[in-house]
């Protein structure tokens, strides 16, 4: 695919300039990336998951843009965790509602990314989430989060998302509407071991995660998409942001036991804080899947009663 330097070219994004890596895929292709050229990508299993979804380019806050976003090599590590209703509803919107797993319980979770091949080249990320019930059903959540799980098809609002560089948080933070800053993430996941490091802006720890990888089930592309739609606002208004994730290798650990969580000082340690999570319900590691990220779409909400 040609090799990228540390050198960085300047592009414009709905006005705003972002430096991105200098014959990267971003300087390259502008996010109508070549497929032929994305496979011979030795980190890259195939790209028949993407061939058929094709781009197609749409005005957007971040100027014209080709959606979705496509992510050809993944590792993301999950922990989901129970909370108090009460927590989570004081740190959500009032057009939303949480998820309950039983009465007065909602869900929580960590997450920390790795995309080392995506259309705007290598970054990290960090996300805390809560599970919500989707923007127009206001059916028992715990139905809700059964007919999600059975479904593969989740719905999210979300509290924190730093990113490790510069087109990553502003295509997410004025494209998505999404809370986006840049600091350092460290992300490493293997099949033996997952750890997470995310910075503060004086460089001390804000959150660290490690753990031992759950055994990994391989999966043949296309067998196993999950969805999740994330609820964000852009310039006052509602959207949904649809993600499309093809497992290629993960596995699975209940009630898990040996999961280090250290909560620093910084953002995202303040937003674990303020949901108080109870315990760690179950920890998901994939070594290796794919994405596609579509841009988010207007969507209607209900007040909660």
């Amino acid at each position: 695919m040609g090799a990228t330097t540390s050198q960085t070219v300047t592009v414009d994004l709905g006005g705003r300039p972002v430096d991105v890596a200098q014959g990267g895929l971003y300087d390259r292709y502008r996010m109508c990336t070549d497929l032929d050229a994305v496979a011979t990508d030795p980190r890259v299993s195939g790209v028949e998951f993407f061939r058929r979804m094709p781009k197609t380019k749409v005005d957007s806050p971040i100027g014209p843009t080709w959606t979705p976003n496509f992510y050809y090599r993944i590792s993301t590590a999950r922990l989901t965790m129970i909370a108090p209703s009460r927590a989570i509803g004081s740190r959500l919107p009032h057009e939303l509602a949480p998820v309950e797993l039983t009465p007065g319980l909602g869900l929580v979770s960590v997450m920390f990314f790795r995309y080392d091949v995506c259309d705007i080249d290598f970054y990290t990320e960090a996300a805390v989430g809560i599970a919500v019930k989707p923007a127009r059903h206001r059916g028992p959540g715990f139905l809700d989060l059964l007919t999600g799980l059975k479904n593969d098809h989740l719905h999210t609002y979300v509290l924190s998302l730093p990113v490790n560089s510069d087109i990553a948080q502003v295509r997410g933070h004025d494209g998505y509407g999404f809370p986006k800053w840049v600091t350092d993430i460290d992300v490493d996941i293997d099949d033996e071991h997952s750890a997470a490091r995310v910075a503060n802006a004086d460089g001390d720890t804000d959150v660290a995660f490690s753990a031992r990888t759950p055994h990994q089930m391989k999966h043949v592309s296309g067998e196993q998409v999950s969805s999740l739609t994330s609820y964000t606002t852009i310039d006052g208004a509602w959207h949904s942001t649809l993600s499309q994730t093809n497992v290629l290798s993960a596995g699975t650990a209940t009630l898990p036991r040996g999961v280090d969580l250290q909560l620093g000082v910084g953002r995202v340690a303040d937003d674990i804080r303020s949901l108080r999570p109870i315990r760690t319900i179950r920890l998901d590691v994939m070594t290796e899947g794919q994405n596609a990220l579509h841009m988010p779409v207007p969507t209607s909400v209900r007040t909660r009663g």
